[in-house]
This record gives C-alpha cells, structure tokens and sequence, in this order.
C-alpha cells in the first residue's frame, strides 16, 4: 500500500484532483514527480534525517513533494502559511532547516526570511534563476533512487498557547519506504475507508496540518484520489463533493457550523449521495451542531481525538454518538487514563488530564522541559485536554488546561460556554477567554464573530446573554461581549486564544 505500488499498477489513475480548476495529476505523475523532488533534496544533501522547511499553499504540487521526500530519507517541516516572517523564521531556526520550499504567494514573507535566515536556500514556484522550484525539479531524472530512504515529517504545534514545539517523531524502524503506517490500519479497520482504490476523498483544509496531511496521504496509499480545495469555502465544498463524486473526508466543527449557517435551500441544492464516510476532529463539536450535521447527512459522520504528536486516538461512529451525546469516542489506539493534578488516577465520570498509554511516544524538538511537563510519571503523555471517560470507556473532553479560566476562585472552562454561543443563529463564531480584572482575578470575556457585522452591538449582546441565562450559571456568563468581523482562528480550526489574552492583557496594562 503505497503510491510506488499504485504508479506501477494504474499510472493513469487520478491521485490528485484541484477541487475548483479541476487540474489533476496522476498517480504515475506523482511518482516521476517524487522521485524527482526526492533527488533534488539529495543533491543539497539532505538524507539522513536532514530538515527542510516547507512554506505553500494548497495547490496539486504540494502532496507531490511530500512523496519525494518520504522516499529521500530527509525530515520534511511543513510552515503554517498564517505566520509572520519572525515566526516563520523561528521555526526554520528551530528546526535546524537550512532549505525553505515555497511559492511566489510567500514573496513579502520571504524577503524578510533572507535577512532573518542568512544561511537558508530557497526554491520557489514561479521563483527565478537558480531558485526556480519547477526548473529544479525538471533537471532531475524521474528514476528512482537507487537508495531510497524512509523520511518523516515534523509537525510544530499550533503555538495556541505559546511558541509552536516540534513534535519529533520516533525514527523510522525499517528501511523500507514502502511500509505500512498504523494510520493506515485505523482508516480501512476503524474508519471504514475502502482499499480496492474506489476512495475519492476531500481535504478542505491547509495541507501544512497534521490531519488533512495525513489523511491524504492515508488516501494515497491506499489507491484513492485525493480531491483538494484551494481554500475552504461552505459552498464550495458542497459543490465539490456533488462535481467529484466524493466518498470521504474530514472537516472540523468550525467547517460544519459555517455550512449549516447557510440558506436551507442552499444546501438542500447539492447531490451528496455518493459521500459514505465523513471524519472529523481537531475540537469537540458542540452537541446541537453534530446533531443538525447528523439530520442533514445521516449517520455518516465519525469523529476521531489525536495530535500531532501521535500518542494515541480515540473513535466514535454516528451510531454511538447518538446514544453518547458529546463523546469524542473510545481507545482504539493507545490505553486512555484520566488523571488528577497530582497524577492519581480518577475513577469514571471525574474530570482530569487525560492521558494516552503508548509504546510509541514522541518527544518536543530542543524542548526536553516540555516533554517532561507532557508526561506522567507512569510514563503516559498527555496533550493538555480535560475530560473524562463514562463506566463504557467513552471519552469527553471539558477543555484545554491552558484556556481554563479562574474567575473568584471559580475554574471556569470556556469550551462551554463557546459550544452554546455557536448554535445562535446571529453567531458565526465564538472566543470566550480570561481578561485581567482586579476584583476577581479573571473577568470572562465573550469575543464573537456576528454572521453580519451590522448586528454587532449592545443590542445583539443582550440577546446572547438572554440566550445564554437559562442554559448557564451566572459565574459563566460573560460579563463583557465584544465584536469584530473574524477570529485568529485556523483553518484546521484551531483558535489562537493566545493572541485574544495578550491583547486584553494589553489593555489592562
């Protein structure tokens, strides 16, 4: 189960299709194109776990890189395209990258990265002279490598609550490229996902993520056609599953509330009846909304917990969700233990950190004082989530432990809160944090994204806390609402509440 397998058997098999321009690129391309990339990384000496960065947007080359360089032994450090150039910088520093692939998109960006990273190469799509990514490449044979070597990807987290940390991986345990991962195993044994190549399968999400870059290149290995959106749009996602033929795919709950915020007839005008399996995760999803996603697409809908760092992951399938509202599943990789802030274990139904029991555990890059602060002294990891499992070993997830508010002397976890202001139908999205108060410590402070912006008022404030009132405690209501047109939200669906604190702390200071 590989692409190498697939380019020999069916080479004129679509591995990659552009959701909006429609350009596609066989499986056959994609490996001449692997191989190709792959020795472009050799000839600037990049084998043996060497690090490059790789800084582009969505577009029908970036899975195809990715290819060449699992097959050239190199470590691969995908960039989030919302970074500034200072963060930028300090990841390819960070990360020991000394050769950043990009695209002319990134121009701003990357005459500012010349003068931060004096020693960084840089090849280019649509770049110049010796810079020229295509030309790069074309100059390479398409052969394979006659020593070709497993290479890794180091994932840096989403830098929510501070600087972004390299998740790096265990070392590769064979040779052989060509090895099956255990993601593999999770998507046919625990997703459903077909392997006889009939997957066509939707990322509308920035490839530089863990999940959308895994689970296409799940898809690739598995035979399927992977369909990529240039940029995630509710429309346009709905249209690209009806034009393609989609069977799979994997969105975040921020993906379904902006689809169901559409007109019903809107999203009543698209055929879906081809698509049999969706994922999702990066964020539980509020009840209410799993449920209306439910009602619209039937019980098609499974949800995953997991990281970049890969400790473990937990499943649950519509069916069950239904009857276990708010679950984000059971183990089916890794042993779940929910744990106390001294590190007792906690008996069912008692919110703690939870924990994944693993073999395989990764370690945060030049960072071994945050790989001990992850880990129990059992030896488990932990991502930072709160939550608990039931008596049938159902995990829920209550919150971050870093977006915990103390307000008087109340843990206040604002997930909660933020779930309920979403299902509004003036809300289109929700940021409920901590601002400095000198009476208590912590005020919670409801940032919202209005559908549209001329609601945004006193007027529309009051009727979310009328909303809010017979739904939550008065410790958890908020006492100041704020608006503005959009979020530092992802586009995988994290939410930068980092950015939100400092600049109310700003403020008070």
């Amino acid at each position: 189960m590989h692409p190498i397998a697939h380019a020999r058997a069916r080479p004129d098999h679509p591995a990659i299709v552009m959701a909006e321009s429609g350009e596609t690129v066989t499986y056959g391309e994609m490996d001449k194109t692997a191989n190709r990339f792959a020795r472009v990384l050799r000839e600037r000496g990049l084998t043996g776990g060497g690090h490059f960065g790789i800084l582009m947007e969505n577009n029908a080359l970036f899975l195809q890189l990715a290819w060449g360089a699992q097959r050239s032994g190199a470590m691969m450090v995908p960039v989030s395209t919302r970074l500034t150039a200072s963060e930028i910088a300090y990841i390819m520093q960070d990360s020991e990258s000394r050769l950043l692939i990009t695209s002319t998109k990134f121009a701003d960006e990357v005459a500012e990265l010349r003068d931060l990273c004096p020693d960084c190469e840089f090849l280019i799509l649509g770049g110049e002279r010796d810079e020229d990514l295509s030309a790069a490449i074309e100059a390479q044979s398409a052969e394979p490598l006659a020593d070709p070597l497993p290479g890794q990807y180091m994932l840096y987290s989403s830098g929510t609550t501070g600087r972004p940390k390299g998740v790096r991986p265990r070392p590769p345990q064979t040779d052989d490229v060509e090895e099956v991962p255990a993601l593999v195993g999770l998507a046919v044994m625990g997703a459903g996902m077909p392997a006889d190549g009939s997957m066509v399968y939707l990322s509308p999400a920035p490839l530089y993520h863990a999940a959308p870059l895994g689970w296409c290149t799940t898809a690739h290995r598995l035979g399927g056609t992977v369909v990529v959106m240039e940029k995630f749009e509710p429309l346009a996602a709905l249209r690209a599953i009806e034009t393609h033929r989609v069977t799979d795919s994997q969105w975040v709950p921020t993906h379904f509330v902006r689809m169901l915020k559409l007109e019903p007839l809107e999203r009543a005008g698209f055929d879906l009846s081809s698509h049999a399996r969706a994922l999702h995760a990066a964020a539980p999803c509020p009840v209410p909304v799993k449920r209306a996603m439910i009602e619209w697409w039937g019980p098609i809908i499974n949800e995953y917990y997991a990281g970049s760092e890969g400790i473990g992951m937990t499943l649950v399938k519509a069916a069950d969700w239904l009857t276990h509202p708010g679950t984000v599943g059971r183990a089916i990789h890794g042993t779940l233990h929910i744990c106390s802030p001294d590190g007792e274990e906690l008996p069912a139904g008692e919110d703690g950190l939870v924990y994944f029991e693993n073999e395989i555990l990764p370690t945060y890059h030049n960072d071994p004082d945050k790989t001990a602060e992850a880990m129990h002294r059992e030896g488990w990891m932990t991502l930072g989530d709160i939550g608990h499992v039931d008596a049938e070993g159902f995990l829920y997830l209550t919150d971050r432990q870093s977006h915990m508010i103390i307000s008087g002397g109340v843990n206040i976890y604002p997930q909660e809160v933020e779930n309920l202001l979403v299902t509004h139908p003036q809300v289109m999205d929700a940021a409920v944090i901590g601002a400095p108060d000198p009476d208590l410590g912590e005020r919670v402070v409801a940032v919202v994204q209005p559908v549209d912006m001329a609601d945004a008022g006193e007027a529309l404030a009051d009727t979310l806390r009328a909303f809010l009132a017979p739904r939550l405690s008065k410790v958890k209501m908020p006492r100041q609402f704020d608006f503005r047109p959009d979020l530092p939200r992802e586009a995988n669906g994290k939410l930068y509440k980092r950015e939100l604190r400092d600049e109310y702390a700003a403020r008070t200071a």
